[in-house]
């Protein structure tokens, strides 16, 4: 959110994804002191369980969200792209949730993979076998 505000701040016009079950506590923990909704666009798109299904079963939730949201995100940028002056020109993702990026290319929109973790995280996966 924070990356978000600051596009937001420096002109940018952002539009934050996120899914119907989240989208309400991202709206409640947004901070008090300035309108952030005033500066950037706020879009939940569904995940594809109901909302009485468990999210805390990893693969369940993983396979909704494969099936669903790439269709649910790629007709969101077609209405956003279809009504608005100002087309959509980057997508930046979470770099777990590789399928955004992959929309966006197949859109062919410019695409960006952000890693709020810690850089350290980022490195275990790539990090190369060889010793130092």
């Amino acid at each position: 959110m924070e990356l978000a505000l600051n596009l937001a701040k420096h002109g940018f016009k952002v539009t934050f994804v996120n899914t119907e079950f989240i989208h309400e506590r991202v709206i409640n923990a947004l901070p008090g002191t300035e309108n952030v909704q005033e500066l950037i666009q706020m879009v939940s798109l569904p995940d594809g369980l109901e909302s009485s299904d468990n999210r805390s079963e990893f693969g369940k939730l993983s396979e909704s969200i494969l099936d669903v949201m790439p269709g649910e995100l790629n007709a969101l940028i077609e209405r956003i792209n279809g009504s608005e002056t100002e087309k959509i020109s980057c997508l930046i993702a979470d770099a777990i949730m590789g399928w955004a990026l992959e929309v966006a290319e197949k859109m062919g929109i410019k695409k960006v993979a952000f890693w709020p973790a810690a850089a350290a995280l980022l490195a275990l996966p790539i990090q190369n076998s060889e010793p130092y």
